[in-house]
């Protein structure tokens, strides 16, 4: 018998999504969805995981998952073909966590790359460099000025934060590995900075079949294919799309919030004149261009290219980025293009989230009738781990035998 296909992917309730999720990773979900290759496809909005660098901040999780589940729809995830979850209404997940947390060692979540440089992102600071004093409330020794700061806070963190990781977070990569084998996923589809995080749950199936039972299914990573499936930069052609930074185009933005945002789009800062050469590497209006552009827009859209002292007549992208190199072709009339293009993609999934939006009953259904499913699946093989690790105790038919066991070696 074939081994089924199950794919598992998910994100974070921090806030609406954005263009930048719709490239990396929502656009893929649904060609997957509707590709029929999949036996089962679970989207889980993970506030449980969100909660790790927000425990103070409940609420704003809280409000953040309708905001997913909206965005989810609108872009064309089916709940008939994916089921939609919330992690925390999933206990059983917690509870292989707690068992997976065994088989990895300290040592060994320090190591990974991608758990480093999200402590880094999110300001979190390493209470080694200053043992006692964040803890204990200690004012630090003599030795420890210059890494230090108040007592409880160590210089390098975000300001605010707490001095240290909360282990929560620390020990995420063990709790992503609770969600990816609790369904038994054999394909979970990220981007290459998360392969070390599939790695580390590779390494605890490994670990755990080898040590108790073959229970768990080992799953391999989907890439993104293409650069156009990377993570977009932010408007101002920063790294990162990031709320705090204000240079996000959202799934949800309205129409002219997405056309102000576009104007005021990084491009290249040598080109000063229509004249001028451009530079298209670096260049976000070419960047977003590759990721949402299609041979039909250029007629589609043929206008944008007509001016008052020039015109242009393109039939492709790449003759598009060879006129801006070589000058005359200005960055309003490339803003003016890349928004009827992003307009094409948004301004359906705009009309479908509105429509969404007029019966939240019907989207908290959605959750509540998967994560009812998921929790089934989930039960289904903590019981299997239960039974591989002899710690099934009550299960019907062991019992039995472990008492006639017991007995017969006190008589």
């Amino acid at each position: 018998m074939a081994e089924k296909k199950i794919i598992l992917t998910g994100d974070r309730p921090t806030g609406r999504l954005h263009i930048g999720h719709y490239v990396g990773s929502l656009r893929r979900r649904v060609e997957l969805q509707n590709s029929g290759e999949y036996d089962k496809i679970f989207i889980m909005i993970a506030d449980a995981q969100a909660l790790t660098d927000n425990a103070d901040n409940p609420e704003k999780v809280r409000q953040n998952i309708i905001e997913v589940a909206l965005d989810y729809l609108s872009a064309g995830l089916d709940p008939e073909k994916s089921n939609l979850f919330i992690q925390s209404q999933i206990s059983e997940l917690t509870e292989l966590t707690f068992f997976y947390n065994n088989l990895v060692t300290v040592q060994r979540l320090q190591r990974n790359p991608t758990v480093k440089q999200e402590i880094q992102l999110r300001g979190f600071s390493d209470l080694t460099a200053s043992a006692g004093t964040a803890e204990t409330g200690t004012e630090p020794q003599s030795g420890d000025v210059g890494r230090s700061g108040a007592a409880g806070y160590i210089r390098g963190g975000a300001p605010n934060k707490p001095a240290g990781i909360p282990v929560g977070f620390f020990c995420y990569p063990i709790s992503q590995a609770a969600d990816i084998t609790a369904f038994k996923a054999t394909t979970v589809p990220v981007g290459d900075d998360q392969l070390p995080m599939i790695e580390q749950t590779r390494e605890i199936v490994r670990r755990f079949n080898t040590t108790y039972a073959p229970v768990l299914v080992e799953p391999s990573a989907l890439l993104p294919e293409g650069e156009s499936c990377m993570r977009l930069p932010g408007t101002d052609g920063k790294a990162k799309m990031s709320k705090s930074l204000g240079n996000c185009i959202y799934l949800s933005d309205t129409s002219e919030a997405v056309r102000e945002k576009i104007r005021g789009m990084y491009t290249d800062p040598g080109h000063l004149q229509v004249s001028d050469p451009g530079k298209v590497e670096g260049n976000t209006v070419f960047t977003y261009l590759d990721a949402f552009c299609k041979p039909e827009h250029f007629e589609k859209f043929a206008s944008c290219f007509v001016g008052k002292k020039v015109s242009f007549s393109f039939a492709s992208l790449d003759e598009m980025k060879a006129q801006y190199r070589a000058g005359g072709l200005g960055d309003v009339m490339c803003k003016n293009f890349l928004y009827e293009v992003l307009e094409d993609t948004l301004a359906p999934i705009r009309e479908r989230r509105h429509k969404f939006e007029q019966d939240i009953p019907y989207v908290y259904e959605v959750l509540r009738k998967g994560s009812e499913a998921a929790r089934e699946v989930a039960a289904q093989t903590l019981a299997e781990v239960k039974r591989a690790m002899k710690i099934n105790y009550f299960e019907p038919g062991v019992l039995d035998a472990l008492i006639a066991e017991q007995s017969e070696k006190y008589r």
